[in-house]
């Protein structure tokens, strides 16, 4: 009494779907998602700049190695 029942609900989204379509409506959801998304990160800058500098690091690692990698591989060729 008062509530909301479950088949109330789904006719309310038939009549939503039917009024918008179903590709409005998934880029509505994509766009939720996405502001969702930016607004924990926003949240969370600290989270975010962690993140970016392991991701320096370990690019900065990779490098490192390759170019290592190079020098042993002209020693051999001079070898």
């Amino acid at each position: 009494m008062g509530g909301i029942s479950i088949w109330q609900l789904l006719i309310v989204a038939l009549i939503v779907v039917l009024l918008f379509g179903t590709k409005k409506l998934r880029s509505l959801g994509g766009d939720l998602g996405g502001a969702v998304k930016g607004f924990k990160s926003a949240m969370n800058p600290e989270d975010e700049e962690k993140k970016s500098l392991e991701d320096k690091d370990s690019t900065a690692q990779t490098s490192q190695q390759a170019t290592e990698q190079k020098s042993e591989s002209k020693d051999k060729e001079q070898a």
